[in-house]
């Protein structure tokens, strides 16, 4: 018998067998830093932590230290960690089939298509393509845009324009940067793909001036995560679609942060049909997935085959994750549990001595501080036991798992006033050995001023990072 048949047959009849690869995966937080930095490009900056496992809303890390955990990976697990039932049906599924190239489909792939179709309240005629990533399903609506140029007098096409917003965050890849407004994240990669605009944000007027029969398309955010937790205005996206439907142009919502149940509701964007919505980041539970819902025959029939594609997306495992993280969401009632706490926590936040402005809905929350403390209060968090992310200089975001539960958000606002003190005190012993930071100035790495999970870049004068 082969090795690599012993190995296989070892693990049939013993699964624990396979634990031994992970045998020699201990060690010290500073131990794995140090090999960190030796080992991975250096593009998420030094981390601040080490984890090693999680339970519901808690991590711990390497050297036995839990935190509660009030980023939830940035939106990205729905149902806290190690979820019973999401961790059994991933393995089930990879245990039956892991991975089929897109020459082939799963029940998984169109089970998963069919319910959020059904969710969106999509139109007959409605489609889903399967990404990996919140970026990639951007990318994938940066391309259906593109398909929409109509064609003008003299045969060109006529709608080569797109527009988005200011603080506008899409994603990283070319596509999906080029929509992204924050400079610092364009710059080190100009020429980006052409003819993207970007307008006041939240200003109606502005949108109905830009937008004419040269418009493919206008991206939207119902709430701008990255910009710091900032809602669209009252009435803005029925505006958008108004305006966008008059002249040809797509409404295309991205809800990769707000979507499935973020919100305390399925979509932030419910109650007004755009022409294209993408989903990620909570969809999968954790499990990487990325999702581009075209909304009627006619938008659904811009791309067609052979002009988009992907190797990993819909494969069985990464749509049976999805399949169980919207089962539970619906099961448990877990729309109405995000609903109620994320109200409960906004509201006592909003009562903590320091905190000049609450915003958000459901689990997707900022707050504004009264000093530029933010990224020393997310180091100041850790030390406390809780994870927190700081969006500029003044602002603090929690996207925590949807099952976080009243008492554990307690647990956070009665910490809180003691994090910001301690925060403000940090603040200050550092402004006394370097001087004043400055407001435009480098946030630090271990404020995690950056968003998105990346290495801080230097916040702007609109106080964006």
């Amino acid at each position: 018998m082969s090795d690599v048949s012993q190995i296989q047959t070892q693990i049939q009849t013993n699964p624990s067998a396979a634990e031994t690869v992970l045998d020699g995966l201990t060690g010290s937080s500073e131990d794995w830093l140090q090999r960190y930095g030796s080992s991975l490009m250096g593009v998420f900056g030094t981390p601040q932590r080490v984890l090693v496992r999680g339970s519901g809303c808690t991590v711990w890390d390497a050297d036995g230290k839990p935190y509660l955990d009030l980023l939830g990976g940035i939106a990205v697990n729905a149902l806290g960690h190690a979820h019973p039932f999401l961790t059994s049906v991933i393995s089930s599924q990879l245990a039956t089939l892991g991975h089929v190239s897109n020459f082939f489909t799963s029940p998984t792939q169109v089970a998963l298509a069919e319910k959020l179709l059904q969710l969106s309240g999509a139109p007959v005629g409605s489609k889903v393509f399967f990404a990996n990533s919140g970026t990639e399903a951007n990318e994938a609506a940066f391309k259906l845009a593109r398909r929409n140029t109509g064609t003008a007098a003299d045969g060109n096409p006529q709608r080569t324009r797109i527009i988005a917003l200011e603080g506008a965050f899409h994603g990283r890849t070319l596509g999906a940067l080029a929509l992204t407004a924050k400079k610092a994240y364009r710059a080190p990669f100009e020429p980006l793909p052409g003819g993207v605009e970007h307008i006041a944000f939240g200003d109606v007027e502005a949108l109905r001036a830009a937008v004419d029969d040269t418009v493919a398309a206008v991206f939207v955010e119902p709430i701008q995560g990255e910009a710091g937790v900032v809602p669209l205005p009252a009435g803005y996206l029925q505006a958008a679609r108004d305006i966008t439907s008059a002249a040809g142009a797509l409404l295309i919502v991205d809800e990769v942060q707000t979507g499935i149940g973020r919100t305390g509701a399925w979509f932030a964007s419910e109650g007004v049909l755009p022409d294209a919505m993408t989903l990620a980041k909570g969809l999968g539970g954790g499990f990487p997935v990325g999702a581009l819902i075209t909304f009627g025959e006619s938008v659904s029939s811009l791309l067609t085959a052979g002009q988009h594609g992907t190797t990993f997306g819909g494969n069985p495992v990464a749509t049976a994750a999805s399949l169980a993280t919207l089962h539970v969401i619906e099961s448990t009632g877990l729309l109405e549990q995000v609903q109620q706490t994320g109200e409960h926590l906004r509201t006592a936040v909003a009562t903590v001595p320091g905190v000049t402005e609450v915003r958000g809905a459901g689990l997707l929350i900022g707050f504004d501080l009264a000093d530029e403390i933010a990224p020393a209060a997310v180091t100041a968090a850790l030390e406390a036991g809780f994870i927190i992310n700081a969006t500029g200089p003044r602002t603090l975001r929690l996207a925590p798992p949807l099952i976080l539960t009243a008492a554990q958000a307690d647990s956070f606002v009665d910490a809180l006033p003691g994090i910001l003190a301690a925060a403000r005190a940090a603040q200050d012993t550092s402004a006394a050995v370097t001087g004043p930071a400055s407001a435009t100035g480098p946030a630090t790495t271990n404020g995690q001023a950056a968003t998105n999970g990346q290495a801080p870049a230097p916040a702007t004068t609109e106080g964006k990072s």
